[in-house]
């Protein structure tokens, strides 16, 4: 029969999130007063107020320290005037809570006089009267509670070290063997001991039994003779204490006085057990928690570490000194626990061989778990035991897609009989979708099968949808093992080059996009950039215009991109003499109109009509000079309008000495959101305009005619975007004076820039660039800070301006209701689709974009944690009401507004 076992309840400090308090309630004890005659002949004594009087004033200061080094600044009492004993019962509180108290945090006390001589160890005219140093935690790892009686150790301030010489408990053992054993001050500390566990609960209550207890203490006179045993106690060290008050001399090895100092620390219902907080080891690299299947991966630097004081230097017995030297080990960072690993093989080679496998199926308690683990975001990392999971019910697994990218994660790729086993089991899997298909494009998965899979799954993708990832996929190529040494094509090398130059060769309009991404990875020639990469893309472009010449048409596709190229590097150099000249607005208008109409430009008529690289589906037959615009910024960005075959002009804003390719990466990010949601049958009016970088520093953009929010401001004073879109589509029976399409293009279009930015993080919003077009789209420009980062102080969450809300009829209109219902909607139609979007980004972390560029491995995360994926969609659509409503209310957006129009005054 098993013994019976008390039940314990107690409460673990990392749950304890107060801060530290001690009342300081009293100082206890006397000692013989100096005579008068010591005091004449030591001056520096006579002005010390304990040596005047037995009840002088004092003060307290507490520290808490930890490992030899204090944790807070120190705390200390008020001041108070003391007439017949020293009590200050006060509270402090120190700037700590009890969550994050080490184990060996101790509470240094030190007790402080006044002198306006200086002596060694004082603080000013603060000399210490008395310290002690009271631990926090007991040998049980309990937080102390209740009434504390701290030893005083004379003249000397607490030290607070571990190894302290002013502990507050003494030792029982060291103590008796010093000192002579006095019964009844013994019998005192016993019951004294049994009066605080009765006053912290420990000792059951009994009313009429205490009430005997007490009266019994009384008789007894055990207080008195404690009192006569001190006094006893003091006239046999009187002397001592009198030589070395003349000497001035201090022992060596402090020993305690006969002051006790009473604090009461605070006391909890139930005990408090102290308990650490487990903090995730630093990352080695920033490719964390690395599968057997990236082992060829080179792992990046260690971070800079910088140590703490104390600790650069090192200086022990045997003679080595100097600064620590850190040693890298990469098995740290990217290999697994050997225990764990051979743990694993040997529950794996029970299912080495599959025969049996293949009938296994889970119960239903084991399928919630795989459940679970298929409803992981890409970012998850698995168990050892969840891979284990997985490749016992691989089989049965293969019916569901949302499986494979777990599968592949819990293979052991380097074992070869269970990646040749992993390889067939992938033949076997039903089809995936497209997300999955390019997580197992990333970064993170080398194996070759794997990756062909993942092409397999992509060539069944249409041109419209392929177009939607191309700018990913042309980065996916970095992680392929093709080689830039090699003589033989990249095709033979990677099965996502084959592809994609196959493709690319087909589809003009893929070609064209394919070409460009191409040319401009070509181009990067920044130290982030790895020379193999560019190698590697010189290749791909030169097996790609092979290719083309393979086709019917493929020779003048060659020609057509070609030209495309010239006619860039025409723009380019008018574009670089504009911005570089110190000329006038209107006169560098004016050159670019010259230069444009020159007819050895080769401008004024393009025949045969050229495809334009930004949009191929529209082909230009020449420029437009009287509808050039030099804009006043810094680059001076030209807008240049060209006519149509269609009969049509379409104006293009072209931009030298900036890299679009962040813009050009939330460009793409909306449009294939506008597709998800067209795909969710939710139509939000979303107008992304094109963009097109050609190369790291210059690019192609669609002008969109539109007017921004701050010049509407300016032309309108009440209500200006309703003014300014009253003035194109006015209707007197519609809302608000307004045709009712105008009113709901404009509600949709917010609704959908405003969850699309507030997801991307888009910073910098102000009315500048938040534009309007005359028909009632709204839309965004200028996405120089994502991922959350702004320039400005307490920018919003998400731009939700009062312009906006003043167009809809207020936050209390219907109108705002609906622009409400829309956001939600959005958001929710988003979220279902937060793999594919987390996804891309985990394919561009190596795009050099600058944004992303600043913090790689979090970039992917910052994204995730704007979808809150960790909540029901119900939480998560009442915190995107939150985000709203707290932005809607906030003045913080409306300064900041209203000193970016100053600013853009002031430099105008």
């Amino acid at each position: 029969m098993a013994p019976h076992i008390e039940p314990f309840s107690f409460v673990t400090s990392d749950m304890i999130k107060f801060p530290l308090s001690v009342r300081i309630l009293s100082l206890e004890g006397n000692e013989p007063t100096i005579p008068f005659s010591n005091l004449i002949d030591h001056l520096d004594q006579k002005h010390t107020g304990s040596n005047q009087s037995s009840h002088s004033d004092l003060y307290v200061k507490a520290q808490v320290w930890a490992g030899s080094k204090p944790l807070t600044v120190p705390v200390q009492t008020a001041y108070k005037p003391f007439r017949a004993e020293r009590k200050w019962n006060e509270w402090l509180t120190l700037p700590i809570d009890y969550s994050t108290l080490p184990q060996n945090a101790r509470l240094a006390l030190t007790v402080w006089d006044v002198s306006p001589i200086r002596e060694k160890g004082s603080e000013a005219h603060a000399i210490p009267f008395g310290g002690t140093t009271l631990p926090l935690f007991d040998k049980d790892n309990q937080l102390y509670r209740g009434r504390q009686k701290c030893h005083i150790y004379r003249h000397i301030a607490a030290d607070g070290n571990d190894d302290t010489k002013t502990p507050a408990f003494l030792d029982k053992k060291r103590s008796k063997a010093s000192t002579p054993v006095d019964k009844e001050i013994e019998e005192f500390d016993r019951v004294e001991r049994i009066f605080k566990k009765h006053e912290m609960g420990e000792v059951p209550r009994v009313d009429w039994l205490d009430q005997l207890l007490f009266r019994a203490v009384e008789k007894q006179g055990l207080q008195d003779a404690r009192s006569s045993s001190r006094k006893t106690h003091q006239e046999k060290t009187a002397q001592t204490v009198s030589s070395g008050a003349e000497q001035g001399a201090k022992a060596t090895e402090p020993l305690p006085s006969r002051f006790a100092l009473n604090v009461e620390l605070p006391k909890f219902d139930f005990p408090v057990v102290f308990t650490d907080y487990e903090y995730p080891p630093p990352p080695i690299s920033s490719l964390q928690h690395l599968s057997s299947s990236q082992s060829n991966i080179v792992l990046k630097p260690p971070p800079e570490v910088h140590f703490g004081p104390g600790i650069n230097g090192v200086d022990d017995d045997e003679g080595y000194g100097g600064p620590l030297i850190r040693c890298y080990d990469p098995e740290v960072g990217a290999r697994d626990n050997p225990a764990e690993s051979k743990h694993r093989r040997l529950v794996r080679s029970q299912h080495r061989n599959g025969i049996l496998d293949k009938d296994l199926k889970p119960n239903s308690k084991v399928r919630d778990e795989l459940n679970l683990i298929m409803s992981y975001s890409p970012t998850h990392t698995l168990s050892p035991e969840e891979k284990d999971l997985i490749w016992k019910f691989r089989y049965h697994l293969t019916r569901y897609k949302k499986a494979l990218t777990k599968f592949v994660k819990s293979v052991n790729w380097q074992d070869q009989s269970e990646s040749k086993q992993a390889v067939q089991v992938l033949g076997k899997w039903t089809d995936i979708d497209v997300d999955d298909a390019l997580e197992l494009l990333g970064p993170t998965f080398d194996n070759q099968a794997v990756r062909s899979f993942a092409v397999e799954r992509l060539r069944k993708a249409d041109n419209n949808e392929l177009l939607l990832y191309l700018l990913q996929l042309v980065q996916a190529l970095k992680y392929e093992r093709i080689s830039p040494q090699s003589d033989h094509e990249v095709a033979q090398d990677s099965s996502l080059a084959r592809f994609l130059i196959s493709r690319a060769a087909d589809s003009f309009t893929l070609g064209n996009y394919f070409w460009w991404y191409v040319m401009v990875e070509c181009d990067d020639k920044t130290q982030d950039q790895e020379q193999d990469n560019q190698a590697i893309y010189h290749k791909i472009a030169y097996d790609f215009m092979t290719e083309l010449v393979k086709r019917p048409d493929g020779k003048e596709t060659r020609k057509t991109l070609l030209r495309q190229a010239e006619w860039i590097a025409i723009l380019s150099k008018i574009s670089g003499e504009i911005k570089e000249s110190n000329e006038s607005i209107a006169k560098r208008t004016e050159r670019v109109k010259q230069f444009l109409a020159d007819p050895k430009n080769e401008l004024v008529t393009i025949d045969p009509p050229l495809p334009l690289p930004l949009d191929p589906s529209v082909e230009i037959i020449g420029v437009a000079p009287e509808d050039t615009v030099v804009f006043k910024s810094s680059l001076h960005p030209i807008k240049v309008a060209f006519k149509t075959t269609a009969g049509r002009k379409y104006p293009v804003l072209f931009k030298t000495g900036d890299d679009l390719r962040q813009d050009q990466l939330v460009i793409q990010i909306i449009t294939l959101m506008d597709n998800l949601l067209q795909k969710e049958n939710l139509d939000l009016k979303l107008s992304p305009y094109k963009i097109l970088a050609t190369s790291t520093t210059a690019g192609l953009s669609q002008f969109v005619p539109s007017m921004s929010f701050q010049g509407i401001s300016s032309k309108f004073r009440n209500n200006p975007a309703l003014a300014y879109l009253k003035q194109n589509n006015p209707d007197s029976h519609g809302p608000l004076g307004l045709r009712k399409e105008t009113l709901d293009t404009f509600v949709k279009s917010c609704a959908g820039y405003c969850v699309i930015t507030y997801i991307l993080g888009v910073g910098d919003r102000h009315l500048d660039n938040l534009l309007l077009a005359p028909d009632g789209h709204f839309f965004h420009a200028d996405f120089g800070y994502i991922l959350g980062r702004d320039p400005k102080p307490f920018a919003p969450a998400m731009k939700l301006s009062k312009e906006m809300v003043d167009c809809m009829g207020g936050s209390n209109s219907e109108h705002y209701r609906q622009f409400k219902q829309y956001c939600f909607l959005a958001y929710s139609a988003l979220r279902k689709n937060s793999n594919l979007i987390l996804n891309l980004f985990s394919l561009m972390v190596d795009a050099n974009i600058p944004d992303i560029k600043l913090e790689p491995d979090k970039a992917v995360f910052k994204v995730k944690d704007r979808f809150h994926l960790e909540l029901s969609e119900e939480d998560a659509i009442r915190a995107l009401e939150r985000i709203m409503d707290d932005n809607l209310n906030a003045l913080v957006p409306v300064v900041i507004d209203k000193l970016h129009e100053f600013v853009q005054h002031f430099r105008a």
